[in-house]
């Protein structure tokens, strides 16, 4: 009788011991990820990167958790998902890195749903996806948004671009926004997250503020008088002394010059116009935020905060599309080519956009200009599609309190969406695949954020580059060099940490530096097949 009492003893040791190895791969110890992107966003335009428009859930994450200075997107919607999604520079994904919307060559990739997704985890996805295959067939269990194959409107649904909730082709309601339909089925689907057993990622897409300007009359009046009373000038200079005062960028940093092109805000003649399009952003801007504090409520009241890890990022810098003047066409509309068969209701576009035609409403398509692109981007040079850093420098805020010990936290080191893949496996303790469903995915690029979110500093990268439709550029260490794309030799040189804004070029100072970055971008280029 002892020696089966003592045989039971044993037997209930081992199974409890198996239990707690067990639960160690539990949700209960790693943690959930929610990704929240926006599109077009400078790094300026939300309020804990010195930005005016009311984003208090933004800023929660900045209060209770971390911001990056110095963390790097592709400058391009489709190039920055390339590399956000599998680790890889885009090109060495099949994205050219010029262009918006290319296929990925999964032959040599796999995405971060995909690896989650074998490591146990449930993921899910709202928003702007860009392949021509479903999200579920790449690593997802849950999708809900457009087949992104052509521009957008926030009201209606475009031919190029079906709305889908996972496999199921949906019928909008009459009354739909896109924000708010994202921001409505993230919830949904972090809910569905909260009530399982199973560790979660959350992954939100969203497509605002990239342009066409469209939000509701009752988010943009809130924004009408401000935008009109305070001018680009004005509020430019209002960011970058905030982004000073509180430690944001260094003291010794100047303000990027603007273009020439852009007047004086004093003497614009038509005010009230550009007014109405920062304040329409605005509003979009506001709309995810909004969306965020629904995330956010959620995962307090299920307790399930303390151990998920939120992130924040932009894919690339505000986009300069939309003209300084007013204009009878544009963005592809104009009078004479209306392009009614461009939404399914067959519902005509007002083409251009000015005093007497505002933007906002649905039958509007418009962006906010060069002006106002420049003022979202304060304090950096450049804009989208380009290699200077108000293209390619994104805000990165993360919220995880069981690691993030201090809240309000600011880190200068360098990291790159690429490193998101990483950060991922390593949290998740997943294993990054050499074989997965007959494919041979390459080495990861990117490194791991987890040592700069616990506090330590990392191994910096010895280079990072970008092909980009305006420019070729390199980092390595405060050295930044940059071209233009289609001038080969005329390298410019900048000292990132000195000048991160990029007003004063040392090439003619440092040309041995200049000749030793274009010989490693061009090896760059070469490994990753850059074409």
């Amino acid at each position: 009788m002892n020696r089966m009492l003592l045989r039971s003893c044993l037997l209930l040791a081992l199974l409890l011991s198996c239990s707690v190895l067990w639960g160690s791969d539990n949700s209960d110890q790693r943690p959930n990820i929610i990704l929240v992107m926006a599109d077009d966003l400078g790094w300026s335009d939300i309020g804990c990167y010195g930005g005016e428009i009311d984003t208090p859930h933004i800023d929660s994450l900045s209060r209770d958790g971390m911001r990056f200075t110095q963390f790097y997107n592709n400058a391009i919607c489709g190039p920055t998902r390339a590399s956000l999604l599998t680790g890889l520079y885009c090109q060495q994904t099949g994205h050219r890195g010029d262009r918006w919307n290319e296929p990925k060559n999964f032959d040599v990739c796999v995405t971060f749903g995909e690896v989650l997704q074998q490591a146990g985890y449930r993921t899910m996805m709202v928003g702007k996806w860009q392949g021509r295959d479903s999200a579920l067939d790449r690593g997802f269990h849950r999708f809900y948004g457009p087949m992104c194959q052509g521009k957008i409107s926030y009201f209606h649904e475009v031919a190029q671009n079906p709305y889908y909730l996972d496999r199921k082709r949906i019928e909008l309601p009459d009354d739909f926004y896109l924000t708010d339909a994202l921001n409505d089925h993230a919830l949904q689907f972090l809910q569905e997250g909260l009530s399982g057993k199973q560790p979660f990622l959350l992954y939100v897409a969203h497509i605002a503020p990239h342009w066409p300007l469209h939000a509701r009359e009752q988010e943009i009046a809130r924004y009408r008088e401000q935008y009109l009373t305070q001018g680009w000038d004005q509020v430019r200079a209002r960011r970058f002394a905030q982004q000073r005062s509180t430690g944001l960028i260094p003291q010794e940093w100047e303000l990027a010059p603007r273009s020439a092109s852009i007047r004086d805000w004093s003497e614009e003649p038509n005010q009230r116009w550009q007014a109405e399009r920062m304040a329409v952003y605005a509003a979009q801007v506001k709309s995810i935020d909004r969306g965020l504090g629904q995330l956010l409520r959620a995962l307090k009241e299920a307790d399930a905060a303390e151990n998920t890890l939120v992130i924040f990022l932009s894919d690339n810098g505000a986009a300069p599309d939309g003209g300084l003047a007013p204009s009878q066409s544009g963005m592809g509309f104009s009078e004479k080519r209306p392009n009614k068969n461009w939404r399914r209701d067959q519902v005509p576009i007002k083409p251009g956009s000015g005093p007497d035609h505002m933007p906002g409403p649905h039958d509007t398509f418009a962006a906010y200009g060069l002006a106002w692109a420049t003022t979202s981007n304060t304090p950096f040079r450049g804009t989208k599609l380009e290699g200077y850093e108000g293209g390619i420098r994104t805000p990165l805020i993360v919220r995880w309190p069981k690691v993030i010990q201090q809240g309000g936290s600011v880190t200068r080191q360098a990291g790159h969406v690429m490193d998101l893949m990483p950060t991922f496996l390593d949290v998740a303790r997943a294993e990054y695949p050499q074989e997965f469903q007959g494919r041979h995915p390459l080495p990861v690029e990117g490194q791991s954020l987890l040592p700069v979110f616990e506090g330590k500093q990392r191994k910096p990268y010895s280079e990072l580059c970008w092909d980009l439709p305006r420019q070729q550029s390199i980092i390595s260490g405060d050295w930044k060099a940059i071209r233009p794309r289609q001038q080969p030799t005329k390298w410019e040189l900048y000292n990132l940490k000195n000048d991160g804004t990029e007003t004063t070029n040392l090439a003619a100072q440092h040309p041995e530096k200049v000749e030793s970055l274009s010989r490693r971008y061009a090896a760059w280029h070469k490994r990753v097949n850059a074409k």
